[in-house]
């Protein structure tokens, strides 16, 4: 018998919910204070069913997207339409919510690891290692664990692949979908690499609007349609089609990244 209660994954839930409610505390003036979070859609939240919900969002910094993201999912379920003031939403936390990552980042110090403890789903990139271009089989066991968490709760997940907008979807998302069959929520984020560092950890920028959308489930039709098909519309729905890219943000980002790096030697 075990001791004490434990997700699919062994983690006790005591000490994650300790952990999700103490990084939410040091986390909630990010988006509440010196930069504001702008929500929309989070009515939609306490619709869906305890599990088997599956979020794809584009991604612009390592940590602070999935955090975000906690914040607004758990406040919404305690009754906070498009806002998260008053924190007390995250002293009884969804504790079944879990995210996608790159397992070489989720172990590359203690601060990573103790984040991967509340919730993370680390798998093993099949298309980059290291900073460099790879090409290896998808691990089964990756695949199994992303359909246990399902089971279990809800997960969150970038389907990219990557913090550079505009990046083609990864297929594998279009066949989990075909695989477990959950409801997929897409979420629209903007403004984190503004503020944020790449990792997400560090504030470059205050007094940024972020903003956070959290659109209605896709129709999707599991048995019939191609896996093309799917990623299309993941695309369309998390705004990452090159339909969208008018003003192209690379070049945008390129240009804060090089006004930044002036500054840096400038103070240096």
């Amino acid at each position: 018998m075990k001791l004490f209660k434990q997700d699919p994954f062994g983690n006790a839930l005591f000490l994650k919910k300790f952990l999700i409610r103490l990084l939410g505390i040091i986390s909630h003036q990010r988006y509440q204070s010196f930069n504001k979070l702008q929500i929309e859609g989070s009515e939609h939240i306490r619709e869906l069913p305890e599990t088997g919900v599956l979020f794809v969002s584009n991604h612009q910094t390592y940590f602070a997207d999935v955090a975000a993201m906690l914040h607004v999912f758990n406040a919404a379920l305690k009754g906070r339409v498009d806002s998260i003031k008053n924190i007390a939403y995250i002293w009884q936390p969804k504790l079944n919510i879990y995210y996608v990552a790159a397992l070489e980042t989720m172990k590359s110090g203690l601060l990573p690891k103790i984040f991967a403890y509340t919730g993370s789903i680390s798998i093993e990139r099949t298309w980059r290692s290291a900073g460099k271009n790879v090409n290896r089989q998808v691990k089964l066991s990756d695949v199994h664990n992303i359909g246990k968490a399902l089971d279990d709760g809800w997960v969150i997940t970038f389907p990219q692949g990557t913090t550079t907008p505009f990046k083609p979807i990864r297929r594998g998302t279009a066949f989990l979908i075909k695989e477990y069959k959950p409801i997929v929520i897409p979420v629209v984020i903007d403004g984190f690499r503004r503020s944020f560092d790449k990792k997400g950890l560090q504030v470059k920028k205050r007094g940024v609007l972020q903003s956070m959308v959290i659109k209605e489930p896709l129709e999707i039709d599991y048995e019939n349609e191609s896996v093309d098909s799917i990623v299309e519309k993941l695309q369309f729905a998390i705004e990452q089609h090159p339909s969208f890219l008018k003003v192209t943000p690379v070049e945008e980002y390129a240009k804060e990244e090089e006004e930044l790096n002036k500054k840096r030697k400038f103070w240096s």
